[in-house]
């Protein structure tokens, strides 16, 4: 049963790249042009929902959805979520309707064609590089200021699959109280079983997941950052561990 168990994570796994770069080919041409301007992103950003909604539905994973907050539309928030696997990027797209930027690694841009439109659209941080980390809240506040929305991992990577939720980093939380926009925690609790990064594992099913309730930054000064960050792990944290979901 392993071995027919393996094929069939296999030809999975080689789907969902089929699904990742085929929407890309046969919508390049408009992609091209929804990236010429910044004022038209929020286009290319309906775009890429569809593309995450064709991905994680061909992928036979069903998103169930408990909604403690609702993201609001024009409103700009810090969308902070734990990170599990490559399908993090799908789901948060499905659950927001408002634009938003992704902050993450660079080493993303190196995937065919996903990359070349993932370097255009998202702020890229090289984690081991100072001046890269300091560029990363120029382009932020120049999202945020132009109303967009910002959607940030704060583990800074995807932890070791042992770790249940990795220690937080305190960019998110920083920006957020410096533009007193609210921070939405999700918790993410299938991607991993879903769609980890050991190869022979995963397979289509639920994707369960709790938008937990905004906290509000206005009246936070920057020194609050530690609580905030603190405050917000705890809530995921807890999610994990006790689902509310079945």
């Amino acid at each position: 049963m392993g071995f027919f168990r393996n094929i069939f994570i296999l030809f999975y796994r080689i789907w969902f790249y089929i699904l990742v770069v085929l929407p890309i080919i046969i919508l390049f041409p408009v992609l091209l042009v929804s990236i010429a301007y910044e004022k038209w992103y929020p286009f290319f950003f309906r775009l890429a929902r569809i593309w995450a909604k064709f991905i994680l539905f061909g992928m036979g994973l069903i998103p169930v959805v408990k909604r403690d907050t609702k993201i609001k539309k024009g409103k700009s928030y810090m969308l902070v979520a734990n990170h599990t696997s490559m399908t993090d990027i799908m789901l948060m797209l499905y659950l927001s309707r408002n634009p938003f930027v992704f902050v993450g690694k660079k080493e993303l841009a190196k995937i065919p064609l996903f990359g070349f439109f993932y370097k255009r659209t998202s702020i890229l941080v090289d984690r081991a590089n100072a001046r890269s980390r300091r560029e990363v809240f120029e382009m932020a506040q120049n999202k945020l200021n132009r109303g967009l929305s910002v959607c940030i991992f704060p583990e800074g990577g995807v932890p070791d699959e042992k770790i249940i939720l990795d220690e937080f980093k305190d960019g998110a939380f920083r920006l957020a109280i410096e533009h007193g926009i609210p921070v939405i925690p999700m918790t993410f609790h299938d991607n991993k079983k879903r769609f980890s990064y050991i190869f022979f594992s995963g397979g289509p099913g639920k994707l369960r997941v709790r938008i937990h309730n905004e906290i509000p930054t206005a009246i936070l000064e920057i020194e609050d950052k530690r609580m905030l960050k603190v405050q917000v792990r705890k809530i995921i944290l807890d999610e994990l561990m006790a689902p509310s979901l079945k």
